[in-house]
């Protein structure tokens, strides 16, 4: 009975705090020294992770601030708690939007330092190419001089002399016409360069830079000490999207794969030295499906013309309904909050490189720390490796193109989620291609296409086309065509081979198609006309396949689709 009517105590007192704090007399606001220690990306939008030490000098009412946030910082994602050597209580946070002149971050610094120095180096290319346009008129003088008649009572040069001055003088010209085109591609590389960085400036200023938000937590302290607290929040302006690296053996089937986050954001704030997180949620989905609704169907009925003031009550009412749903939609300061009681001596849990796959989602906690700029350049995050076991088998479609292409039946045997996204292949140690890989959840398998392997021969011929009438009136055509595969293995290890062709599919009542070799009941066409045969060559094997059918029409009809 006394331990509830503490409890009771202990809550009408938290209700009183919270009621009557506003009427409380707050310190001077103490600006919070926070810096980022961890993000967790999305594919549309992050949540950051602030912290900062607060140091309380006497127990009392007190604003903490965290300056110059986000301004697309999401209100109703505010969240805060603390811990510490001091007691207090959490009352609320809120967030104001301020607007100022944009203030230089490190990065706007770094990237107008780059362009101060681009802009010195331009005009030293200017300066040295003023300096040879002097010369070359230097050289054009010399020029004319030696070729102009000589003066009355001047000595005349010898030929010698005159044939050493004119290969002097185009050698200097030539020299400096070759440094000029020079000096012109480097201005062109400069001018390339400053474009790409103009850019990136131009973006950081307008993500952010005239416009910031101030989030304040009030706190109740009943104790002096130190407080670290953790500020999170939402912000659109960030995203992420897998990658992968997969490197396959042709000698033992093993596939070595590399998976990455190819990280984006310019959400106007750098991440330095963070813990990251790669989240295949989407919050912006909402937590539950959307209600299907009624679909009714009755008889339309025209409605009469409405009047002028028929129209201004409809505007008015459906204004105000707008405006009633707009403000249901809305939420209050401070929604999300989280309020705790800050106790002594509590630490933070540290977090370790893993995957935590949820009902409805999986999180990658990146096991180092990873920086992010904000200029929307993607940065590679190397999420895991994974050595993967692999069935190779070739196929090859003769009749279309004389190659064989490896595929790798690939079964995922890691813990990971492989999420769709780009991939580079290499195929032993040789980029092979790029592809797309799709979802495949761990203990699911897919194909891997590996490209042409010269190591399998591949030939398609066709032997013969016979055409002869038939009926006892020769009314009808018979043209039978027959076709050779020749497919031999070259390389030093078995091959499983998939070999496709196809006979052809009568669309007319008076068109037959008959095949003749192979047996049907051996190969089965699909419903298509599609064949496949499934070949296991040894090394140095070779092996030949006939394929062999004919078509029937009447004479007096023309077939389209016929080889000649």
């Amino acid at each position: 009975m006394q331990s509830h009517r503490t409890a009771m105590n202990f809550r009408s007192l938290l209700v009183f705090a919270l009621c009557f704090a506003p009427l409380a007399a707050f310190a001077a606001p103490v600006a919070a020294e926070s810096s980022i220690r961890a993000v967790t990306v999305y594919t549309d939008r992050a949540v950051v992770t602030r912290t900062a030490t607060v140091a309380l000098a006497t127990p009392g009412a007190v604003e903490v601030t965290f300056e110059r946030l986000p301004a697309g910082l999401l209100d109703q994602s505010l969240t805060v708690s603390g811990r510490g050597t001091a007691q207090a209580t959490i009352l609320d946070v809120t967030a104001r939007l301020a607007h100022v002149d944009f203030t230089p971050n490190d990065r706007v610094k770094q990237l107008e330092d780059q362009l101060r120095a681009l802009a010195k180096e331009r005009r030293g290319l200017d300066d040295r190419t003023k300096l040879l346009e002097v010369q070359r008129k230097g050289i054009d003088q010399t020029e004319t001089a030696l070729l102009s008649p000589a003066a009355k009572d001047v000595p005349r040069p010898s030929v010698g002399d005159v044939t050493a001055a004119l290969t002097f003088v185009t050698d200097q010209r030539a020299t400096i016409t070759t440094e000029i085109a020079a000096l012109d591609e480097q201005r062109e590389a400069l001018a390339a360069k400053q474009s790409a960085l103009e850019r990136q400036l131009a973006q950081l200023r307008g993500a952010g830079g005239k416009s910031y938000k101030t989030v304040t937590v009030r706190l109740d302290a009943t104790t002096a000490g130190s407080l670290d607290l953790t500020l999170g929040y939402a912000v659109h302006g960030a995203s992420w999207t897998p990658s992968y690296d997969v490197r396959a053996s042709s000698n033992d089937g093993g596939i070595a794969l590399s998976y990455f986050g190819l990280v984006r954001q310019n959400t106007g704030e750098d991440w330095k030295d963070i813990a990251l997180t790669l989240s295949t949620a989407r919050p912006s989905l909402g937590g539950a499906a959307p209600e299907i609704g009624n679909w009714v169907v009755e008889q339309l009925v025209p409605r009469p013309m409405q009047g002028p003031s028929d129209r201004n009550v409809s505007a008015w009412t459906g204004g105000q309904m707008a405006r009633g749903v707009e403000t249901a939609g809305k939420t209050t300061a401070g929604e999300g909050l989280i309020l705790s009681t800050l106790t002594e001596g509590l630490d933070f849990a540290s977090a370790e490189a893993s995957v935590d796959t949820a009902a409805t989602s999986a999180s990658f906690k990146i096991a180092t720390a990873a920086t992010v700029p904000s200029d929307n350049t993607a940065q590679k995050i190397p999420v895991t490796s994974a050595s993967l076991t692999a069935a190779l088998e070739y196929a090859t479609t003769p009749k279309r193109l004389a190659a064989a292409f490896l595929t790798a039946k690939v079964a995922n045997s890691s813990d990971f989620p492989l999420l769709p996204g780009a991939m580079n292949i290499f195929l032993d140690g040789t980029f092979v291609t790029t592809g797309a890989l799709k979802l495949v959840m761990p203990g699911e398998k897919f194909d891997l296409a590996l490209g042409a392997d010269d190591g399998i021969a591949v030939k398609h011929k066709r032997l013969q086309r016979f055409t002869e009438n038939t009926g006892f009136t020769n009314s009808g055509q018979r043209i039978t065509y027959d076709y050779l595969l020749t497919i031999q293995n070259n390389k030093k290890a078995a091959a499983r081979v998939i070999v496709s062709d196809h006979v052809p599919v009568s669309r007319h009542e008076k068109i037959g198609v008959k095949q003749l070799v192979p047996d049907a009941r051996e190969v089965k066409p699909t419903a298509e006309g599609a064949l496949k045969w499934t070949l296991d060559l040894k090394p140095g094997e070779k092996r030949e396949l006939t394929l062999k059918f004919s078509i029937e029409h009447p004479n007096d009809m023309q077939v389209a689709g016929l080889e000649p």
